[in-house]
């Protein structure tokens, strides 16, 4: 399970409905939720947490795309397996793993140190842990 730790910056609610944007590194990240607790609030800190096999990566991007999370970040290492690969990225101090299948890995040509892009969909972003308020 991939963790980043992030300040609320945001929160938009429609009957129950949230939208909450934060600040990682001076990045944003959005989460959609159905159920907030009393204590997210705008300015807490909390710990974000995605699933490794929910991180597509983007390389050579161009135009649009419906993903709400796009971070930039560094290969820093992959670990190539029969059916699935395992990306290390870095973004700043944060490393986070994607589990992407070995052809696309193949197709992408990933290398150590390069810059690509972690997509991440706002749905798939969830608290993990509240760090202060």
């Amino acid at each position: 399970m991939n963790s980043i730790t992030a300040a609320i910056t945001g929160i938009d609610t429609v009957e129950n409905l949230n939208i909450v944007q934060f600040n990682v590194q001076g990045d944003s990240l959005t989460m959609m939720s159905l159920d907030l607790g009393d204590t997210v609030r705008i300015g807490t800190v909390v710990k974000l947490a995605v699933k490794a096999t929910n991180i597509a990566i983007g390389k050579h991007i161009g135009g649009s795309l419906s993903y709400a999370n796009q971070l930039p970040v560094i290969v820093e290492n992959i670990e190539e397996g029969v059916l699935l690969s395992a990306v290390t990225l870095k973004h700043f101090d944060t490393a986070l793993e994607a589990i992407i299948s070995a052809d696309a890995l193949k197709k992408m040509d990933l290398h150590i140190g390069e810059k690509v892009t972690a997509l991440i969909k706002a749905s798939e972003i969830y608290i993990q842990e509240i760090i202060h308020e």
